[in-house]
């Protein structure tokens, strides 16, 4: 059977399609063009939908959290009363003196460091030692982890209402306890180092559950391999725990501690409803456990100051800043030090000796 083929042109074009268009040369056209809008969807595929899909989270962050934050140092530029609000007084940085120079806010700062420490040290050492109790094979281990969980899981108020009831001077348990001890009745709001201590044991009591599941999450992504050759090498149970698990879980201790830093920095319902009253706000009648938290509560909803509890606010929010700055600077330089001593070390191998 005859087949008939197109005749190539002499003046070296592509024959015409059927179509009218000119053939390869528009197919290749279009062949560009598909393929240029893919590249171009595509390089938006890769850099900007990770941007649309967190878009979200800054959006809803720059309206609640972003804006609040920046008109906040506005007001503590101003005196604002909190009748009226919308009646604003320039003061200029004329509030962060002032809270420079006085007594009540180095009391307060005082206050919620001692009671930071006292809560923070014990809360994690008793999270830890809980963490590494929960990673052993235990019968019934989910109803011990859900159980270290509940004090995390109860209200503030219904939990200092109970220790409140417990460290009653003249009917408290704690006080018929000692009292087995020859230790005559506590005064436990009213002495400045038994109402921190009470303090503390309230958030130790609520947070401790917690870290501990932070910690036991990240026991258990430590892998048994390195447990099984340090048992190998005869390393004991203790030196396991030290060489093996702290190391593995280092990241997560530092998280624990940077938030409970910032838990600390704004503790605030314990004590005010450990004071149960006015003695709450003033953080007891001297202010022996008044924290940064109270003096901002008393300063703005008491004394209808404003402006000076912003400064407060932003006094805290600095003091975070400073100590997220030095926790930064203290990982670098631990960071640097193996690094530098390896750097000697491989100088000294590769640098011949003086004899050879």
């Amino acid at each position: 059977m005859a087949t008939s083929t197109p005749s190539a042109r002499t003046d070296g074009q592509p024959p015409p399609t059927p179509d009218g268009s000119t053939g390869k040369g528009g197919d290749g056209r279009d062949t560009a063009s598909g393929q240029s809008r893919r590249n171009i969807l595509h390089r938006l595929d890769v850099r900007a939908v990770p941007y649309a899909f967190i878009a979200p989270f800054f959006l809803i962050f720059g309206a609640f959290g972003l804006y609040p934050l920046i008109y906040t140092f506005w007001i503590s530029l101003h005196r604002v009363e909190l009748s009226t609000m919308d009646m604003m007084e320039w003061r200029g940085l004329a509030n962060f003196t002032e809270l420079i120079d006085d007594e009540r806010f180095w009391n307060a700062l005082t206050n919620t460091f001692t009671i930071g420490v006292i809560s923070t040290v014990p809360q994690l050492l008793m999270a830890l030692v809980l963490a590494h109790l929960l990673n052993y094979r235990l019968r019934g281990s989910t109803f011990f982890r859900v159980a270290v969980l509940t004090p995390y899981a109860t209200s503030i108020a219904a939990a200092a209402l109970v220790f409140t009831m417990l460290f009653e001077r003249d009917f408290g348990m704690i006080n018929w306890g000692l009292s087995f001890f020859g230790i005559e009745n506590v005064d436990w709001e009213n002495q400045k180092w038994p109402a921190q201590f009470a303090i503390s044991a309230i958030v130790i009591w609520r947070w401790t559950g917690y870290n501990a599941l932070l910690y036991l999450a990240a026991m258990q992504a430590i892998p048994r391999d390195l447990y099984e050759a340090a048992a190998i090498d005869g390393a004991s149970r203790w030196q396991q725990f030290r060489k093996v698990t702290i190391p593995g879980i280092s990241a997560t201790i530092v998280f624990t501690i940077v938030l409970s830093t910032i838990g600390a920095t704004q503790l605030f319902g314990e004590p005010l409803i450990f004071g149960q009253g006015p003695n709450g706000i003033s953080g007891g009648a001297d202010n022996q456990y008044q924290t940064l938290g109270l003096l901002l509560y008393e300063e703005g909803w008491k004394n209808y100051q404003m402006g000076r509890a912003a400064t407060i606010a932003w006094a805290m929010f600095l003091i975070l800043v400073l100590v997220f700055l030095l926790q930064r600077v203290a990982a670098r330089v631990k960071a640097g030090r193996p690094a530098r001593a390896a750097k000697v070390t491989k100088k000294a191998k590769s640098t011949p000796s003086a004899t050879s």
